[in-house]
């Protein structure tokens, strides 16, 4: 995965804010991402470093425009954290931007428990859970990125390692966001980071699936799935589910076995004209 660095966001220049430049991402080339390069020795073993500590900060006065465009896209960043949660790809960036400045205008760590993403206010604490092999770490965001397809979250080398995602250079997983102010219970103890520890696989965790879609009359989910089952996207059904005392009925394809499988479906569907597909839970 490759990058360039030095471009600044069009809408901080155009607030007058002189904000540090942001990380821009180029765009992926086809097929499973290529491993990142090898990283310097870390002055501890990750797995000895501690997770970012929750704790109230006042929004940074650099890095929170209302919106920012980058290749195209528009992003809106998001008044508060509260009650975010997602699920998606996570990479992660590191010996290539070690102690250049992050969007807040803090230098990057990549020894560090810190993370990039797209549309949180800045400085964020957020949980990232693994859902390859139920690995859960805790991180501060205080960068923009990664402006991939697909990629929600940038992880540090050292919150990567503690996810043990380094070999495959991505992962699915869950991110939540975290109130500072509310007392926080102690993850689960984690499975021993190992060489070889598989993370290829879902076989410790949910079964992982692609969301085409979710609609309330079953005809539209059905008149969906018809049509996706006449493709290579893999298994389609349609789920019924109760939420809020009415029920959906979610479009959903797999399960999905890796990133790189998880990729290609996304790609078939937006070729498609399916735009939001994205990743869920069993």
């Amino acid at each position: 995965m490759r990058r360039i660095a030095g471009i600044a966001l069009a809408a901080v220049l155009a607030a007058g804010c002189a904000a540090p430049p942001a990380r821009i991402t180029t765009a992926p080339r086809p097929g499973p991402p290529a491993p990142p390069a090898a990283a310097p020795t870390p002055p501890v073993p990750p797995d000895q470093v501690p997770d970012a500590v929750p704790r109230s900060e006042p929004r940074s006065p650099y890095g929170n425009p209302r919106f920012y465009d980058v290749f195209g896209i528009r992003y809106y960043v998001l008044p508060s954290s509260a009650g975010f949660r997602e699920r998606g790809v996570a990479s992660w960036y590191g010996p290539g931007f070690h102690e250049e400045r992050t969007s807040t205008g803090e230098p990057y760590d990549m020894f560090g428990m810190t993370a990039a993403h797209k549309t949180l206010p800045l400085p964020a604490y957020v949980r990232v859970t693994n859902l390859q092999n139920g690995r859960s770490i805790v991180v501060r965001v205080n960068d923009r990125g990664p402006f991939v397809t697909n990629r929600i979250i940038d992880l540090s080398y050292t919150a990567a390692a503690k996810l043990d995602m380094l070999r495959n250079g991505t992962a699915m997983v869950e991110v939540e966001a975290i109130d500072p102010a509310q007392p926080q219970l102690p993850p689960k103890a984690p499975p021993p980071l190992s060489a070889h520890t598989p993370t290829d696989g879902a076989a410790s965790s949910a079964a992982l699936f692609i969301q085409a879609g979710a609609f309330a009359d079953p005809s539209n989910a059905e008149r969906l799935a018809a049509k996706l089952r006449g493709g290579t996207y893999g298994n389609v059904f349609v789920r019924e589910n109760r939420l809020g005392g009415r029920t959906l009925y979610r479009v959903r394809i797999g399960p999905v076995p890796d990133v790189a499988e998880f990729d290609r479906v996304v790609a078939a569907l937006a070729q498609a004209g399916v735009a939001d597909a994205h990743l869920a839970l069993d």
